[in-house]
């Protein structure tokens, strides 16, 4: 077949749904979500949970050469090389081959499994489509054995259920089992089952259920669920804004989150876009140069959406400037940087 010529929208869109599928998960698979008592020891947890991964792998480091059969010391030190710098890919290949020994020396160890499930998630966005597919039955498999060994692994269970909705069914995907997981814990474990059934409720297009389970959630001070919270948030506060469907509703979503949780972008952003949407494109500048500095901007497409703002606003020199910045992006969503280049190409 000639792949040459314009491929048909027909055969694009399933395209698109597996990259943005695998997009999603790699995203979830990471610590950003997976901080729920990764570590048994207290330092290691301190570190892992604050991102102080320079000195994670120090004290790692550390605790490995005076017992070199220490499997948190091991998986601690996977963690700190895959997710310290997500653009330095060398250590990111050297936390897969520490992941890969851990397992090997400890087996039946939980934090193991994870610790490779993360460095997956990693290599899962910086790797091409077709190449990111071959990684997915192994994280798949990483986080089922996690849950295995430990099944009140709060992290283990939602990435895993998460999986399950995020991933079409002919690439292992089945609303049934992440039901199923949802199930097992509904009563001993309320508050694990609550955000995987505001995600159930998400993958089925229930809005309204979705967003009664969320604000039933308590969000308390762990990060972990803090971090559920967002995302489903921030999924439920996009159908409400896209094609301007509820820009109240979406407001108050976002608003919310940038008030329980003011130290990530996330709110700021999505604030941004309803400002955008009603034409505020100074607050929507304002708000998005304010997301830029905050704890989860590498996670949206803020350097585009601050080059549609300037654009509208008729400063085109700082909106190519913002395109440049976003399309030099190697982390960027394929299908932003798409819409990047027509925009900067429409600025001659």
């Amino acid at each position: 077949m000639n792949t040459s010529r314009t491929t048909s929208p027909a055969l694009l869109r399933p395209r698109r749904l597996i990259r943005s599928s695998l997009l999603t998960l790699a995203l979830a698979a990471l610590l950003g979500s997976a901080q729920a008592a990764v570590f048994k020891d207290a330092q290691l947890e301190a570190l892992q949970d604050a991102g102080k991964y320079v000195e994670l792998e120090q004290l790692a480091q550390a605790r490995l050469s005076t017992n070199a059969a220490d499997p948190e010391a091991s998986a601690a030190l996977a963690l700190a090389l895959s997710l310290g710098d997500a653009s330095d890919a060398q250590r990111i290949e050297a936390g897969a081959k520490q992941a890969k020994l851990c397992v090997e020396q400890h087996p039946n160890v939980a934090v193991c499994h994870l610790a490779m499930a993360q460095n997956l998630g990693q290599q899962m966005l910086n790797l091409g489509m077709f190449k990111a597919m071959r990684l997915l039955g192994s994280l798949k498999a990483a986080w089922i054995r996690t849950l295995e060994l430990d099944p009140g692994s709060f992290t283990a269970r939602v990435q895993l259920a998460k999986l399950y909705l995020t991933v079409p069914g002919m690439m292992g995907g089945s609303v049934s089992k992440a039901k199923e997981l949802e199930a097992a814990v509904r009563s001993s474990q309320p508050e694990t089952a609550r955000p995987i059934r505001a995600f159930i409720a998400g993958e089925a297009k229930k809005w309204a259920e979705m967003d009664g389970e969320l604000s039933a959630i308590k969000p308390g001070k762990e990060s972990a669920m803090q971090d559920e919270i967002r995302e489903a948030t921030m999924q439920l506060a996009l159908h409400h804004l896209k094609d301007g469907k509820d820009l109240d509703k979406a407001r108050r979503l976002y608003e919310g989150l940038l008030r329980d949780q003011p130290g990530k972008a996330a709110g700021c952003y999505g604030l941004a876009r309803v400002q955008a949407a009603q034409g505020q494109h100074e607050d929507a500048i304002r708000l998005l140069e304010r997301a830029k500095t905050l704890s989860g901007a590498e996670d949206y497409p803020i350097d585009h959406r601050l080059g549609d703002a300037y654009l509208a606003k008729g400063d085109r020199v700082q909106a190519r400037a913002a395109y440049q910045r976003f399309i030099a992006n190697k982390r960027a969503n394929p299908a932003n940087v798409e819409d990047a280049r027509k925009s900067l190409a429409q600025l001659g």
